[in-house]
């Protein structure tokens, strides 16, 4: 079985996507008072480590896509 079929693309872009995104706004946290207080070099950066981190969980496999890795 293909781990890397159009459908697992869709699905672990979409994944890193939304993590991208959850990992940005965890990052904000609650100190900054304004938008232009804001680390979003920091924050954006903490957020594309954990898209970079879904995706290489994703090659362990993605349920939604009914994928496994081949068992060698």
């Amino acid at each position: 079985m293909n781990t890397f079929t159009p459908e697992w693309l869709k699905a672990t872009a979409v994944r890193a996507v939304r993590t991208f995104a959850q990992g940005t706004l965890g990052a904000l946290g609650t100190t900054a008072v304004g938008v232009t207080q804001v680390d979003w070099l920091g924050a954006m950066s903490i957020g594309a480590t954990a898209a970079i981190v879904s995706v290489l969980m994703a090659v362990a496999g993605l349920p939604e896509t009914k994928t496994l890795p081949e068992a060698e």
